[in-house]
This record gives C-alpha cells, structure tokens and sequence, in this order.
C-alpha cells in the first residue's frame, strides 16, 4: 500500500476543513433567519416599533456572512477543483446562501411592514392566521436546515407536500384580508400591506422548498429542471414523430 505523503495528508484535511465550515457557516444563516421569524411575527402582532427596528438593523450581519460565504465558496473552486459530491456540495452552498439571504430579506420585509400598519387593529381571526403562518414558515425552513446539515434526500423532497399547509394559510389569511376591508374594519392601505406581509411568509416557504430542491440535487444529482427538461424532451420526440417523412427528389411538385 502506497503512503500518502504527509504535506498531501494536510492539504486534504485542511480541504474538508474548508467544506465543513462552509456548511457550518450556511447552518448559522439559516440559524438566523430561523429565530428571525417568530420574531418579526410577535413584533407585527404586538405592534413592536423598537422591536421592528431591531430586526431591521440586524440583518446586516447575515448580509456580510453570505458575502463572506459565497466568496470562500469561490476560492475553493478555484484552489481545489472539487469533484463529484463535493462539487455537488458546493454548487449546493451557493445556492443556499442566495435562498437564506433573500429569506432573511423577507422577515425585515415583515417588520418593515409593521412600521407602515402601525395602529391598525387586527380582528381576531386575522391575528390568529398571522401567528400560524409565521409557525408554518419557521417549521418550513428548519426543516429545510435539517434536511441540508443531515444530508436527507427524503426530508428535503418531503418540503414541496408541507408548504401547502401554508399556501392554505395564505389564502385563508388574504380572504380574511378583503372580509375585513369590505367591513371597514381595516382602512384600503393597510389591507395592502396586510396582504404583502403574507406573501412574505408565503415566499420564506417557498424558499424553504427551493433548500430541499438543492439538498435532493446535492444528495442524489437529481436537479428540478431535470423533470421539465424531461417534459419537453418527450414533446419534441413526439413532434418529431408526428411530421410527416421528407419528400424524395423526385416527389417534388
């Protein structure tokens, strides 16, 4: 058995070093926007303008650890052209740290929308679907974390099913919306807001779905487009098959 040299044995450990603590540094994100949640979700019920302000302020960290994040993701491609699962993986970790960050851009999208509604009086279903679905989008997206630090393919696919629970909760919540402006309940512009802060929760689902997509991919090299791309490969064969054969020279008109 050939030894492997021991400045070799160092350079590979210090390699998946670098893979580790990029997937730590992803989990902490996702940390962050996790806690962010219910967070901005009792400052929009309680009305919390120092709370919001708060929330506000503090994204910039998550803001500098994804930059920092997405750049060593780079250096790595560039200094150790990975290949394989740890290509994958890579691949993997810059994606997600566009999905979290944007995440994290929703749930201060969420408080600032607290400031704009200040004294508008929730009726009581409303309040009540607001608290759930900011559960639903925390649930989502831990899950979401999950999935990508266990490396599980089935939680991850598993994510599509469970956003419909907040998709309902979305609709529910907008319907809601209209009852109470219909009633006058709830003035024309704060309706407006109300309805963009539940698109925020709705869309941190759908980023949590979007993680699972890319841990399937990271896991298994299964990629969503793949099923389009399928799709449309078998429409062009059937078309293909359909067209009537070429004219021979001498069928010509």
């Amino acid at each position: 058995m050939t030894d492997i040299p021991g400045d070799q044995m160092e350079t590979r450990r210090t390699y998946h070093q670098q893979l580790e603590d990029i997937q730590a540094d992803i989990v902490r994100m996702a940390a962050l926007v996790t806690e962010g949640v219910p967070r901005t979700t009792q400052v929009l019920l309680d009305h919390d303008l120092g709370g919001a302000q708060e929330i506000i302020d503090g994204d910039d960290p998550l803001d500098a650890l994804a930059v920092e994040t997405e750049e060593r993701c780079y250096t790595v491609f560039a200094l150790q052209q990975p290949l394989a699962s740890d290509l994958r993986g890579l691949i993997t970790a810059v994606r997600m740290v566009a999905e979290i960050e944007r995440s994290g851009d929703l749930v201060v999208n969420i408080a600032k929308g607290t400031r704009r509604i200040y004294g508008t009086e929730y009726t009581p279903r409303l309040r009540g679907l607001i608290s759930r679905m900011g559960e639903e989008a925390a649930r989502l997206f831990r899950l979401a974390i999950d999935s990508y630090a266990e490396g599980d393919a089935a939680m991850a696919a598993a994510l599509d099913d469970l956003d419909d629970r907040l998709d309902d909760l979305h609709q529910d919540y907008i319907a809601e919306i209209f009852e109470a402006s219909a009633a006058g309940v709830i003035e024309v512009q704060a309706a407006v807001q109300l309805a963009l802060i539940g698109r925020y929760y709705e869309r941190i689902g759908d980023h949590a779905v979007n993680i699972g997509e890319r841990v399937r991919y990271m896991v298994t090299g299964w990629l969503p487009e793949q099923t389009g791309a399928a799709r449309e490969a078998a429409r062009q064969r059937a078309a293909d098959e359909s067209e009537p054969p070429p004219l021979r020279s001498d069928e010509g008109v």
